[in-house]
């Protein structure tokens, strides 16, 4: 990775702050700070505060810090003549939140955008990132230009603006060029191994029937109301994965048929509890409490749970070629972000991707969206139905 200045702000992941440092310090001569400590932040602003005309320090001063921090270091504002770099760039897609609007009031020199999901199959979510680029077009004259909206009615009786369709894609394909942007397929670039998927369907409860009539069930001293249509939501992607007894049991038949690594995605605590049960051997974790791949390291059969949110995108995984999704996220991003933590540089073996699915359930629905790489979020403003 070449920058160049001697100034230099990366802003990733929590999780890859450590990554980060221990890259430069194994691969470079740079002084490296960890801008989440107080007194290396203090350390790396005094640092680029200084007159370097006379360029008696010949290293390059790094500095490391997460998104969700950013925003709040305000004395970066004062920063100038420095190399800025997002990793996973995909994260300030949002032009409304803190991290991006504080991210695009810095003033950087140069900008490297480092993301395997750019655009998650949504060309609005680039509007973001070519701003930081350079290219001076207000978010309404951009969709104006590329993207095809309608005025669709929800549930409720409000109409609402949707995204159906875009528009001009030669041309902002051009665009993005004069802004160094190049889109290519990881498999384009390095000879990966194939990708296989194994849907594996079980049957769904009669809670769940009940429920998506009803929008009402009890059982097992519980009682889910689904008053609304996202609370409804969550309680069905629950019925089809913590409270089925039969997918557990296809989980529990998954792993003791293979002594490999797996990699297990979840999306919910409770699907986590209920799936260690049936687990004897080494374990690792990644969620928002706990970050632990010592076992994945160490051990060929261990299991390795994450969490969408914690830990799709950013972690190397291919020490391992196989994951189960226990449930479904309902982001395009996170779905294909997880995807690549085994199908990635160093990769040697064919990929597995096992999929636990409810028959006739949300979770089809949830798979045939994603695969056409839409979120299912984008769906709320239809009528929920089985």
């Amino acid at each position: 990775m070449r920058m160049r200045t001697s100034i230099n702000l990366i802003v990733c992941q929590k999780s890859k702050i450590d990554d980060w440092i221990g890259h430069f310090k194994l691969n470079y001569n740079t002084e490296t700070y960890d801008l989440t400590a107080k007194e290396d932040f203090k350390r790396f602003m005094f640092v680029a505060n200084e007159d370097r005309s006379d360029n008696l320090d010949p290293r390059q001063h790094v500095g490391i810090i997460n998104y969700d921090l950013v925003f709040r270091r305000r004395d970066l504002l004062d920063l100038t003549n420095f190399t800025l770099t997002l990793d996973e760039s995909s994260l300030i897609s949002n032009p409304t939140a803190k991290r991006t609007k504080f991210i695009h009031r810095l003033n950087p020199s140069n900008v490297i955008l480092l993301s395997g999901t750019p655009t998650g199959g949504k060309y609005e979510r680039l509007w973001p990132q070519l701003k930081l680029l350079g290219w001076d077009i207000s978010k309404k004259l951009f969709y104006d230009q590329y993207v095809v909206t309608e005025w669709i009615e929800d549930n409720s009786g409000f109409k609402i603006p949707v995204i159906v369709g875009y528009k001009n894609v030669d041309r902002l394909k051009k665009k993005l060029e004069q802004y160094g942007c190049h889109f290519l397929k990881t498999e384009d670039v390095f000879d990966l191994p194939q990708m296989i998927d194994v849907p594996t369907t079980v049957k769904s409860t009669k809670q769940y029937y009940r429920f998506m009539k009803q929008s009402y069930v009890t059982f097992d001293d519980m009682e889910l109301i689904g008053n609304t249509t996202l609370i409804k939501r969550m309680y069905a992607r629950q019925l089809c994965g913590q409270y089925n007894k039969d997918k557990l049991e296809a989980f529990r038949d998954l792993v003791d048929s293979t002594e490999d690594r797996l990699i297990v995605f979840y999306n919910f605590k409770e699907e986590l509890e209920r799936m260690k049960q049936f687990i004897d051997k080494p374990i690792s974790y990644v969620n928002g409490e706990t970050k632990d791949l010592n076992a994945y390291e160490k051990y060929d059969n261990s299991i390795t749970f994450i969490q969408y949110q914690a830990g799709a995108m950013g972690l190397n995984l291919q020490k391992a070629n196989k994951i189960v999704y226990f449930t479904l996220p309902q982001s395009s991003d996170l779905f294909e972000q997880s995807k690549k933590r085994i199908h990635r540089i160093g990769q040697t073996k064919t990929c597995f991707y096992y999929y636990l699915l409810c028959k006739n359930t949300v979770e089809q629905d949830i798979l045939r969206t994603l695969k056409e790489r839409k979120d299912y979020d984008d769906k709320l403003f239809q009528r929920f139905s089985t």
